[in-house]
Formats: structure tokens, C-alpha cells, sequence
């Protein structure tokens, strides 16, 4: 069926379906996410993504107080489907992603990376599981996360799996809640595309949050 008058062109699905968590939340069309936050949270905020239709999709709540706890991912329903952790002491803000509230290596699904300590611009690597050596990432996200216009692409290809913009409403401003639009490609997973965004929030808050600590010289 023919895309609707005025919908934007995106770009051709990828040859073969992106299921990292599950090929159930791989949709044959588009799917747009709307991701809420509050703003200026000590924990990172509270996430709730939505569909096109406003119904809750996806939740995630940070803790409180604590910088390097999980962040566990739920549907609507409130399961777990994926539970977010930071490696501590990593130089290059490394975060694991396991299947529903594990922790344990059995069921890692990725891992996510700063692609350089010190960036002017967002440029993160993902690797799967299975890419035990990670000498090439399977997947890139690239572009300014701070301005909320990012692109994920399947390793250094040109091939885009999902996109971030900036999306503002006279409420959001209103009541201190920063909103985005989240936009995943036909058969691509997008629980898999919302956990990696919650962590590109979390890289994000902890430069502004070390920002806000080092004095000038």
C-alpha cells in the first residue's frame, strides 16, 4: 500500500529484519515513538514513550540518587524487557543491555560505547553479543543527541535504522518536560532503538552533570 499524501520519505528498510531483543517489535511500517522526559531530573527522568495514537508503549524510571544503577525498560503492562547497567570504570561510558531485569552474561543482548572519550558531537558504537571481539561496531549512532537530531545506521554503513527530532508543544514548556520524536524504520526493532536511547540520555546528562561541577580556568 502506497504511503499517505504528505508522509515523509524514508529510507529502504534494511535487507533483512533488525530484531535485537525480539522480532515481535519489528513492525512491517514505520513506527513513530514519542519520548517524554522531565527535564533537569536527578536521576535522568522518568522516560514514557508513546505511539502515534498517544497510548503508552514503553516505560523506564531512573533511580533516584544513584548513577550507576539499572534502568529497566517495561511495556505497557509493566514486564521487563530489557534492563540498562553502566560499567564503572570504563573510559568510554560503556553500558550493557541484558534481557528482561537480568544481569547475568547468559543474557547480555549489546553493548553500547562512546566512540571517544572527549566529543563535540554525539558518536556512539553498539556491538552485539555475539561480537565478542569488537574490532567493528554493528551499529552506529551518530549526529548531536544535545539538539535532539540523531541517525542510527547499521555499522559504518549509510543504511538508517532509526532517527531522532526534536519535537516542541507549548505544554512541554509549561511544565518543564522535554518531548522528542523517536522514528524507527520498518523491521526494525524498537525496543531495541528505545533502550539506546535512554542510554544516549544517560551519556548525555552525565557531561552536562560534569559540566556543572568543573570549575573554569
Amino acid at each position: 500500500m502506497a504511503a499517505p499524501y504528505g508522509a515523509p520519505l524514508l529510507p529502504a528498510p534494511s535487507p533483512a529484519p533488525v530484531a535485537v531483543v525480539s522480532s515481535q517489535f519489528c513492525a512491517p511500517y514505520a513506527v513513530p515513538m514519542t519520548v517524554t522526559k522531565k527535564a533537569m531530573s536527578l536521576s535522568g527522568g522518568d522516560f514514557v514513550v508513546t505511539d502515534a495514537n498517544g497510548a503508552d508503549m514503553l516505560r523506564v524510571r531512573g533511580a533516584v540518587f544513584s548513577v550507576h544503577d539499572r534502568r529497566v525498560l517495561h511495556d505497557a503492562a509493566g514486564r521487563p524487557l530489557v534492563s540498562i547497567r553502566e560499567k564503572v570504570f570504563s573510559m568510554h561510558n560503556r553500558w550493557e543491555v541484558f534481557r528482561g531485569d537480568s544481569n547475568n552474561a547468559s543474557d547480555l543482548l549489546f553493548t553500547v560505547k562512546k566512540a571517544a572519550v572527549l566529543q563535540l558531537r554525539t558518536e556512539v558504537d553498539v556491538f552485539l553479543a555475539g561480537n565478542t571481539a569488537q574490532q567493528a561496531c554493528d551499529f552506529k549512532i551518530r549526529g548531536s543527541y544535545f539538539e535532539r537530531s540523531c541517525a542510527f545506521y547499521i555499522g559504518y554503513s549509510n543504511t538508517m535504522v532509526a532517527q531522532i527530532t526534536r519535537k516542541y508543544t507549548a505544554s512541554n514548556v509549561l511544565l518543564g518536560k522535554d518531548t522528542f520524536l523517536v522514528t524507527v524504520f520498518p523491521r526494525v526493532d524498537y525496543v531495541f532503538i528505545a533502550a539506546l536511547v535512554v542510554i544516549l540520555d544517560e551519556i548525555h546528562r552525565e557531561k552536562f552533570d560534569f559540566d556543572l561541577i568543573t570549575p573554569l580556568s
